[in-house]
């Protein structure tokens, strides 16, 4: 029986540090290497069809003016015929000089055909309107304050062409690294480049693998595409998320029954992101979003038996059901010396798991180098960042706690695009705290005054 019993509290130990890990991040990981011999190996040669066709491209815009006509250039400069593109640029109620970008971009580019349209407020009636109004058969959606790579279309439309099955697909977003190597030493920079990293390894690596297993969990809504003939089949955008790109996801997945898969050389730029402030309201929304679209379509399917067959399940249960537990474990682990713990089996499972993660990060270094093959540049700036993956497990440790905070928000707080940031959420914090220890403060004064006869 005490053997019996060791074995137990072994697994338990040992489970709630590895098994996770190892079932929902090593095994893509390792994947995703898999993936790129694969498709090295059978490489298939794109289609080039006989005319480029008409595609529409989506720009929402809000307050856009700092950015718009940088976006409105990589479309004009991309290697896609501009006779073949018609751009909508969707304005969310915005109050600068967006329109005035929009009217000089015009008279730049005469040959590009652009227009401009009113739409009321929120991003998905936005969308809507631009849906209804666009042409050709293709619809690409980007985001007004980034760039298309220069054959991001072409690449992007031809995977299209070359496969009648594929109805949506999502392109590869990633920062802009001549803009990461703006900012000073030593935090700024380096909290950029992890950015960078995480977002060419969760793109390039991550969802080729998710795309091979057709478990792609979000069409990003910065750079994506649909055929026109299969978005309009669906319910649309949502109004009623903050995360209308995951709601269409599954609405193609799991309504229209779709494969949504990606095209790893189609590329859009981001800019890096600004500050702790907004990496904490993205990552909040992004987690409120996941819990309301899941929500939406994923009520009948919460089941322990789903985790392995559903990636929507798997996520949510990753996500939110575990983090329950994971958080009590970090915060706990101190109370493990007064469980006969030794210091020596914490500090090496501890290392053990950090070893693991890392392990990870390499596994999706090594296929993001491959699957940037053939953007000679931004491979070597990616192959130069080697020593961010050690950083990495920090930096996901951090979001994790980001996104938790998000699924207690979510709890207490109504769902709003416009969410309190990190400096907000301190000093809403040391407000509760004073005003809790309020009445304990004004109990001790009274007693002091006592004792002291006053």
């Amino acid at each position: 029986m005490e053997i019996i019993s060791r074995l137990a509290d072994s697994f338990l130990f040992w489970a709630a540090w590895i098994v996770i890990p190892v079932l929902m991040e090593i095994v893509p990981s390792i994947g995703s290497v898999v993936i790129l011999f694969k498709k090295k190996i059978k490489q298939k040669k794109v289609e080039i069809p006989v005319l480029d066709p008409e595609i529409t491209i989506i720009v929402p815009v809000y307050n856009s003016q700092d950015t718009l006509g940088a976006c409105i250039a990589s479309i004009a400069d991309s290697d896609y015929p501009n006779s073949s593109i018609r751009v909508l640029l969707v304005n969310n109620q915005g109050k600068d000089d967006s329109f005035r970008v929009f009217c000089e971009s015009q008279e730049k580019y005469s040959d590009l055909r652009m227009q401009w349209l009113n739409a009321k407020q929120g991003k998905s009636k936005a969308l809507n309107l631009a849906l209804f109004n666009s042409k050709g058969k293709y619809i690409v959606h980007i985001d007004s304050d980034g760039l298309l790579e220069r054959s991001a279309l072409k690449n992007m439309v031809y995977k299209f062409e070359s496969d009648p099955s594929i109805e949506c697909m999502t392109g590869a977003i990633l920062t802009e690294p001549d803009l990461v190597e703006e900012y000073p030493w030593f935090f700024p920079k380096i909290l950029r480049k992890i950015e960078f990293m995480e977002y060419a390894q969760a793109f390039l690596a991550g969802r080729n693998y998710a795309a091979e297993t057709n478990t792609i969990y979000t069409l990003s809504g910065a750079f994506s595409a649909f055929r026109k003939s299969a978005v309009l089949k669906s319910q649309l955008y949502n109004t009623d998320t903050i995360c209308e790109d995951t709601q269409i996801t599954f609405q193609m997945k799991y309504l229209l029954q779709t494969k949504v898969t990606i095209c790893e050389n189609a590329i859009f730029f981001v800019d890096p992101i600004e500050d702790m402030n907004k990496l904490y309201t993205q990552r909040q929304r992004w987690q409120r979003g996941s819990l309301e679209v899941s929500n939406m379509f994923l009520k009948k399917e919460m089941n322990i038996k789903n985790m392995f067959t559903n990636v929507g399940v798997r996520t949510l249960l990753y996500d939110h059901t575990f983090a329950f537990p994971r958080m009590i474990w970090y915060l706990a682990l101190i109370c493990l010396l007064c469980l006969k713990f030794s210091m020596k089996l914490i500090g090496f499972s501890t290392l053990f798991l950090y070893g693991l993660y890392v392990l990870i990060g390499m596994c999706y270094y090594i296929s993001t180098i491959g699957f940037l093959g053939e953007f000679k540049e931004i491979k070597r700036y990616y192959a130069k960042q080697w020593y961010v993956v050690f950083l990495l497990p920090f930096f996901n440790l951090l979001v994790f706690f980001i996104r938790f905070a998000g699924v207690l928000n979510s709890i207490n707080t109504s769902s709003a695009w416009k969410t309190r940031n990190f400096t907000e959420e301190k000093q809403a914090a040391r407000d509760s705290i004073s005003k809790d220890f309020a009445g304990a403060r004004r109990i001790m004064r009274k007693m002091r005054a006592y004792v002291n006869g006053e």
